[in-house]
């Protein structure tokens, strides 16, 4: 981990920044196992060729709930063992079981990774989340050492409010959140308590703007920084840079370029299809993707005929 529980907050001001990456979890096609050397061969490319600065392992773009506990604890010794330091490791220890969380957590700090993210959690029959909500993230931060970044989502049923998550910013080792919300949300939460923890969602086609008018220091993160970019074509990595070095226009120019590839991505993929699909589109990158686990689905053969059509004319440079 390499900081003190007393320091996560200035150690995620110096660090989590640049352009992170949630990774998808590579299953082997016969037995559905974790293809830990596709897995490895994945991050190396992620890392060493994409210049990828950290990694949020075993999320919901992972699978994790599809996952063991057993899994998910290998996945975090693979990620940092195959980023061997080159970037940073964002754990997943999301769970709806409390105990779990807090044992994947402990797991994370004890082989090296860098932060922990956990979701807020489903509170059924509930109509109010906010003291629930802080009371769970004050309790699990109180047993771990480790930085806990924050994750706001509405596959949860609700969407933490600007006003608690800066309530829940006051905890010692709380030091971002991924706020998947409407715009407005989290420019609030940025004016209101972007000193307090680093703040981030994970739209892509919104971060330009984020970085320009918002401040944002990084990019936490999704799949687009391995799924629209190649060794030879980096345009993500160009347009964040050419913002944070604070040429608006060229980094725009580059934004703009993209927009046919994010239409392409975007038009071809199924609504109850998109984990098989972005692993499908990562094969056409010569990416190991595999097959998704149950209760998902993979693509049929004309999924992927449309898919591949799609990739091949997006104007993505292989």
């Amino acid at each position: 981990m390499g900081y003190a529980k007393s320091e996560a907050k200035e150690f995620a001001r110096r660090t989590l920044r640049g352009i992170w990456a949630a990774t998808t979890t590579p299953f082997k096609p016969d037995d559905l196992s974790v293809d830990v050397a596709g897995y490895e061969r994945n991050i190396d490319h992620w890392v060493g060729t994409l210049g990828i600065k950290g990694l949020f392992v075993s999320g919901k773009q992972g699978e994790f709930f599809s996952m063991s506990v057993e899994e998910r604890k290998q996945s975090f010794e693979i990620a940092v063992k195959a980023a061997a330091g080159r970037a940073h490791i964002l754990a997943s220890a999301s769970d709806q079981n409390m105990d779990t969380v807090i044992e994947l957590a402990r797991h994370a700090e004890k082989v090296g990774c860098d932060y922990v993210v956990v979701h807020s959690p489903i509170f059924h029959f509930h109509t109010k989340f906010d003291e629930p909500a802080l009371e769970y993230y004050r309790y699990i931060a109180s047993k771990i050492g480790i930085g806990l970044v924050l994750w706001s989502h509405p596959d949860a049923g609700h969407l933490l409010s600007p006003e608690t998550v800066s309530r829940i910013a006051d905890i010692e080792n709380v030091v971002g959140i991924k706020y998947s919300v409407p715009r407005e949300m989290y420019a609030q939460l940025t004016r209101d308590a972007g000193h307090k923890l680093v703040v981030s969602s994970a739209s892509e086609v919104e971060l330009l703007d984020n970085i320009l008018e918002l401040g944002w220091q990084v990019y936490l993160c999704s799949t687009p920084p391995f799924l629209l970019q190649t060794a030879s074509d980096q345009r993500i990595n160009r347009y964040a840079e050419l913002a944070w070095a604070g040429d608006a226009a060229g980094a725009r120019a580059v934004w703009e370029s993209l927009q046919s590839v994010r239409r392409a991505f975007k038009a071809s993929q199924p609504g109850d299809k998109p984990h098989a699909h972005q692993k499908y589109w990562q094969e056409l990158l010569g990416q190991v993707g595999g097959p998704v686990r149950r209760p998902l689905l993979n693509l049929t053969d004309a999924e992927k005929a449309a898919t591949r059509a799609a990739f091949e004319s997006c104007g993505l440079e292989l």
